[in-house]
């Protein structure tokens, strides 16, 4: 890495795991000075951080040890990274209003360096319209955020707003220092579920959440890549630096992908897109009268293999979510549909797929395959995207 890091360790009971994140960051070659909030210091003190990253540990803004004082503007101009974890809701909510009262929020004001930040807090408080709207307006400004994890916290509860772990927050930072595997790169992402309309009222779906897709998106653009992300409807927010273009049916998603594909060079196609729609979309509200009724259905257009059949085209990644015989069905719409790479998962299983957390992938390419085990969504996605960039690369001209 041989990057300088500056790691601001925000007032949280995540922040015994940030000295394990120092020593991480240091195996992989990294300079790292740590700045402690002062709720930090009752959690873990200045002296472990000192040990672990072989430096004094900053905690005031007018640092005496520093020239003339002003330790936080020496400290903004060393940094290639200002890595805050954990960063909890106070911390969020004042680098949000630009506040600059203390050492760590007036370094992420005064330093050009990229700033990351790995939330962690209750899951209500995540989840809190306050904390979003921050989210929000950090990831608009360009800060990167990682995380947070899914699962038991400290006081009980189950759910979004656990930090991730070291080892995961210290690969991250090994991209993002690294300028990104697909830096440069334009690639389109599609995600979530289409909605195929039978009247004003009613439509034909699936139980995609979209959260597989946006990760991927999230993943690529955390690689360097130039991502559009084309989804059908969702409860997600946008992620960072990310241009999404909003659809409803499988119509509007084949129209949105194929007028954005000129200058693409890689799809992946994440959406469960509907394999069929009504054939006549009722003018008003069907009326409940006989006891059985028929529905015409017709076959939706085939995104996937329009894409791969462009000329020039893109690098294809398709998906392929199945309940049975998976390699075999993954390998036959590999095949069927002229695609690059194909990521299969079973679908059906209580801990995994729709709607969940967590999910585990086969992937598939004409002469391979690689497995990635059961992993959170976001880590998941990470995983792909470093698969897709090494396939990528094998197969573009020296």
């Amino acid at each position: 890495m041989s990057h300088n890091v500056v790691l601001g360790v925000g007032g949280g009971i995540a922040a015994y795991k940030s000295a394990d994140l120092c020593r991480r960051l240091g195996e992989r070659g990294a300079r790292v000075r740590v700045v402690m909030t002062h709720a930090a210091q009752a959690f873990v003190t200045p002296l472990t951080f000192q040990a672990v990253s072989g430096h004094p540990v900053h905690t005031t803004l007018l640092d005496e040890r520093a020239e003339a004082g002003m330790g936080h503007i020496e400290l903004a101009r060393w940094a290639d990274l200002v890595l805050v974890a954990p960063a909890t809701a106070n911390v969020i909510a004042r680098l949000a209003a630009g506040m600059a009262d203390d050492l760590l929020s007036t370094l992420c004001l005064a330093t050009a360096a990229p700033i990351a930040l790995a939330p962690a807090m209750n899951q209500q408080m995540w989840a809190a319209a306050a904390t979003r709207d921050n989210v929000r307006r950090l990831a608009a400004r360009g800060v990167h955020l990682l995380g947070p994890a899914q699962g038991e916290q400290a006081c009980g509860d189950v759910g979004p707003g656990r930090m991730l772990e070291p080892l995961a927050i210290a690969a991250a930072v090994q991209r993002l220092l690294a300028g990104g595997a697909l830096a440069g790169v334009s690639v389109l992402v599609t995600a979530g579920p289409t909605r195929e309309a039978i009247d004003p009222v009613r439509f034909i779906s699936n139980h995609s959440s979209g959260k597989m897709g946006y990760a991927v998106a999230a993943a690529a653009s955390q690689a360097g890549a130039r991502v559009t992300l084309v989804s059908g409807p969702t409860a997600l927010d946008p992620p960072p630096r990310v241009e999404r273009v909003l659809v409803e049916s499988s119509e509007d998603m084949h129209a949105a992908v194929m007028q954005r594909m000129s200058g693409q060079q890689i799809f992946i196609g994440a959406a469960a897109v509907a394999d069929y729609r009504p054939g006549a979309r009722a003018q008003h509200k069907l009326k409940k009268r006989d006891a059985q009724t028929t529905l015409e259905l017709v076959r939706t257009r085939d995104i996937l293999a329009d894409v791969a059949a462009l000329s020039p085209r893109p690098f294809t990644v398709g998906f392929a979510a199945e309940t049975e015989r998976v390699e075999e069905h993954a390998r036959g719409k590999l095949t069927a549909k002229g695609l690059d790479m194909i990521a299969a998962n079973q679908v059906g299983l209580a801990d995994r797929g729709f709607n969940a957390e967590r999910n585990a992938l086969t992937v598939y390419w004409p002469d391979g395959s690689r497995d990635l085990p059961l992993a959170s969504k976001s880590e998941l996605a990470h995983a792909l995207i470093d698969l897709v960039a090494e396939r990528f690369g094998a197969t573009r001209p020296a």
